[in-house]
């Protein structure tokens, strides 16, 4: 019964996204590379909007920058957002692009408002006026809920991030709901946790961080006190949840949805869990140095769930195998 109805989840996708022209904004990130990889399994033309090009990213190593219209230009650039959507008379959006890095955000706030804020904007109002959409979806974070000491967070909390991201991010998911609301545009908002996965080359985030450390036997810095828990979800999960969100447009339009794995671990826990996974000793040093970062979040999916009876797909133990194995091709 299970793979007869994986066969025809997978048919039912495969007939959705045929010959379908979608758009990826950030589609050589972390996420946006995993959702053009779902979207080409399923035949759809692929249009890649980027600022620049990264040789070492998942999206050119896989090659799927020979698959897809790749198209450069800069979020904040209106015209540019916009003539990439009508010259390609886009259907389907998935609003990925972003400056994505909490740290960053303190370092350099401006440009982190001007790209996702600004960036939102400049995408939702260009869909606005091109007829030819059919259905977006935004991504914000479960940062975007800000700091509450009730747990989990459910799409009813009010969104009131405190920092540079958490704030841009909060931002993101209201402008998509104005948007739906005033303009009826068919937007669902994806709020996720910690991701992490095959091609994610920020090596300050604590996996990538951990699985470096081991493949190249060094000493794994530890930014926080180590005692900060998050959920972390697999980006190929991530994908499929939001391919899950666009397919099902009529029904999640004008709604959020968290979307978790439900496993929650300190950093510690993280870095102890990877190394009985791998089955070698990661060094560290806890150097307790994180500032402006919330101690502790997790999201309920029970939402998701009832909508669409979404869950993850793949073990914790599974991922990260499989993300060690990218890492060992680029690092060694």
């Amino acid at each position: 019964m299970g793979i007869k109805k994986s066969i025809m989840e997978n048919m039912e996708r495969l007939n959705f996204w045929k010959r379908k022209n979608v758009l990826v904004t950030g589609g050589n990130g972390l996420v946006g590379s995993h959702i053009v990889e779902e979207l080409l399994k399923s035949n759809a033309n692929v249009i890649v909007l980027i600022r620049s090009k990264n040789p070492k990213s998942y999206f050119v190593i896989e090659g799927l920058n020979k698959k897809t219209v790749l198209v450069y230009g800069d979020l904040k650039n209106f015209k540019r957002v916009y003539d990439v959507i009508s010259k390609y008379e886009i259907e389907y959006i998935f609003h990925i692009g972003a400056q994505p890095i909490v740290q960053t955000a303190v370092i350099n706030p401006v440009e982190t408002f001007e790209t996702n804020i600004n960036g939102t904007v400049n995408v939702l109002e260009s869909a606005r006026l091109c007829n030819s959409v059919k259905g977006i979806v935004v991504a914000s974070s479960d940062k975007a809920y800000g700091k509450y000491d009730k747990l989990p967070y459910t799409e009813e909390t009010p969104l009131k991030g405190e920092f540079p991201y958490d704030i841009s991010k909060s931002c993101t998911d209201l402008i998509a709901q104005s948007y739906f609301k005033t303009y009826d545009i068919p937007i669902a908002i994806a709020r996720f946790g910690n991701i992490y996965g095959p091609g994610d080359l920020n090596f300050n985030r604590i996996i990538p961080g951990a699985i470096k450390a081991s493949l190249l036997d060094e000493t794994l810095d530890i930014r926080s006190d180590g005692k900060m828990i998050r959920e972390y979800l697999y980006v190929k999960d991530v994908a499929d949840g939001y391919l899950m969100l666009c397919e099902n447009i009529n029904k999640s339009k004008g709604e959020a949805f968290n979307l978790s794995s439900g496993l929650k671990l300190s950093v510690l826990e993280v870095v102890e869990k990877i190394s009985e996974i791998i089955n070698k000793k990661i060094d560290y040093e806890v150097l307790n140095l994180a500032k402006n970062e919330i101690y502790e979040q997790y999201l309920s999916t029970e939402k998701v769930e009832k909508f669409f009876g979404w869950h993850t797909k793949h073990s914790f133990e599974e991922s990260i195998k499989e993300t060690v194995k990218w890492y060992e091709k680029i690092l060694k």
